[in-house]
């Protein structure tokens, strides 16, 4: 199994990014809404004064301003809160972005329900099923720092529109190095033939901690970070399915629009297989990082009950 430590936030490694990323490509230009210190943005415009636009509280302007320097032949790297962007911009995003395929990177920070004690008005838990909507997008949502800093530089090598999903809470480190992270590759980071575990951000790691916790009742349980969710690694799902004969999914969003139903549905085209899901069914409240996932059962033990649940479901087929 590989060993979890503490890590940094992923939007600290996407702020690290955006530094390296200037320095190689004068084409980068970096967009925030009032929020810099918070989305790690502030790094690139310390460095790089003259590629950094701060359009004030209008993310409806983030986005159009985005778009109209992608136009001029810039690659676009626009931030906000999740709940902010794509919330309050999704117009923007589908007339400017996602119809002429224009060149911005919309990275979202402080997403999903760490973002802790702001309170359900500020955790966004639709916004990978807003993003999944709008065809033409890349959606990824990385697990670590590691996985977070390639995600951004695979966004910039990437011709057209990226979402990435970022947290405000240090994340469990998944990965020691991965710069060999591509767009729409899975990751086996746990082999086992008995269940696949399939997951996304801060549960890449409750997975492989659960994959620990069956390993013990003798279960070999596969695990995948899905980091992308447009496009999704089909053939992955699909060998897992046809290895495994059963699934769970595991991410810190609402069941509806999410990474669980885009498994499901090539689930259920190509090789149909039991599936549970561990994901958030009500909007959150305030409370510390840990707190909250246990309260909505998004920790390592509720993805190891799922995957007996599943096994469970297989066994009786």
């Amino acid at each position: 199994m590989r060993r979890l430590v503490p890590g940094a936030a992923t939007r600290e490694a996407y702020g690290n990014a955006l530094i390296a990323l200037g320095a190689e490509d004068p084409r980068i230009v970096v967009l925030d809404a009032d929020l810099s210190v918070s989305t790690m943005t502030a790094r690139f415009g310390g460095r790089y004064p003259d590629r950094f636009f701060n359009v004030g509280v209008c993310e409806q302007n983030l986005i159009g301003i985005a778009a109209g320097l992608a136009a001029c032949g810039k690659i676009a790297f626009a931030s906000s809160f999740a709940v902010f962007a794509p919330g309050r911009c999704f117009d923007q995003l589908r007339v400017v972005v996602a119809q002429p395929k224009a060149n911005v990177k919309l990275v979202a920070s402080h997403a999903g329900l760490i973002t802790g004690a702001d309170g359900k008005s500020a955790q966004a838990l639709e916004d990978v099923a807003l993003m999944r909507a709008l065809h033409g997008f890349v959606v990824m949502v990385p697990a670590d720092e590691t996985c977070a800093f390639w995600a951004t530089h695979a966004a910039a090598r990437h011709v057209g529109p990226v979402y990435i999903r970022l947290g405000r809470a240090k994340a469990v480190r998944v990965y020691d190095s991965f710069d060999t992270f591509e767009i729409g590759r899975a990751v086996e980071v746990v082999e086992g033939q008995d269940v696949t575990i399939i997951a996304n951000g801060v549960m890449v790691a409750a997975a492989i901690e659960a994959a620990e916790m069956l390993d013990v009742e003798g279960v070999r349980a596969r695990v995948l970070d899905m980091h992308t969710v447009v496009p999704l690694d089909r053939d992955a799902v699909v060998r897992a399915t046809t290895e495994t004969g059963a699934l769970v999914v595991a991410e810190e969003h609402f069941l509806a629009g999410g990474t669980g139903e885009a498994v499901a549905r090539t689930v259920a085209e190509a090789a149909p297989a039991p599936i549970e899901f561990v994901a958030a069914r009500d909007y959150g409240i305030s409370g510390e990082a840990d707190e909250l996932l246990a309260q909505y059962h998004l920790t390592a033990a509720d993805v190891a009950a799922a995957a007996r649940r599943a096994l469970d479901r297989k066994g009786r087929r």
